[in-house]
């Protein structure tokens, strides 16, 4: 897919949800909680911070599903990852999530959690990205300022929640199927998360949407693709 019907496909569904979404209270970043090396880092980067569309913003929202607060639920169709709160509550982030064919669905643990993680490609992502085995931790590697790492069975599923060099594509269906944030929301979870956090990552066409609102409507619960 061109960067441009991708950045055309995040106007369009970016169009779609504010008109018909309900009233949030969106968040702002707060610099105060970055540690020191984060405002170094993140005052390094060269990649262009694109200013995330509005639907896709940070924000606390209605949530009415049945996930313990504590949890994390991640709709991927509609590119949205929940933080659930108490009181009917959820901060909602906007996401870039795998491709159809690279996407992953059901019920894991933050199995470990690192603070600007170095990169190692699998082999597949070598072969058909052309990047090398190894890159750096830093404000321009792809997995950018947290990663969170899914574990299933007792074992990686080598799916993460991650930053990203790349913000301008929140909202969009783009990466090797693991689930970013930009960087300033991943340190804002990440500061939320501990190792054996609950993440659930719903089927496609089980997550919300204006139309078939699920989560606003207390949706049926999630079906389990894994154990955990």
């Amino acid at each position: 897919m061109s960067s441009l019907k991708v950045m055309l496909g995040i106007l369009a569904a970016g169009l779609m949800l504010s008109g018909c979404m309900q009233a949030t209270h969106f968040e702002a970043t707060d610099t105060k909680a970055f540690k020191p090396k984060d405002k170094e880092l993140l005052a390094k980067v060269r990649y262009e911070n694109t200013p995330v569309a509005e639907p896709f913003r940070r924000a606390i929202v209605d949530y009415h599903r049945k996930e313990s607060p504590g949890s994390i639920v991640v709709d991927s169709d509609n590119h949205y990852l929940y933080w659930v709160m108490d009181g009917g509550k959820a901060i909602r982030y906007g996401i870039t999530v795998g491709e159809e064919a690279m996407a992953w669905s059901g019920i894991a643990k933050v199995g470990s959690m690192t603070e600007w993680p170095a990169w190692h490609p699998t082999p597949g992502e070598i072969s058909r990205l052309g990047v090398p085995t190894y890159v750096a931790p830093g404000p321009d590697n792809p997995m950018g300022s947290r990663a969170m790492y899914l574990y299933s069975g007792g074992k990686d599923t080598l799916f993460r929640i991650h930053g990203t060099n790349q913000p301008e594509y929140i909202g969009a269906s783009i990466s090797s199927g693991c689930i970013r944030l930009t960087n300033e929301d991943a340190i804002d979870l990440y500061g939320r998360v501990k190792v054996g956090t609950i993440v659930v990552v719903l089927e496609p066409k089980h997550g919300d949407s204006p139309y078939n609102s699920r989560l606003a409507l207390g949706g049926s619960q999630t079906g389990q693709a894994g154990s955990y």
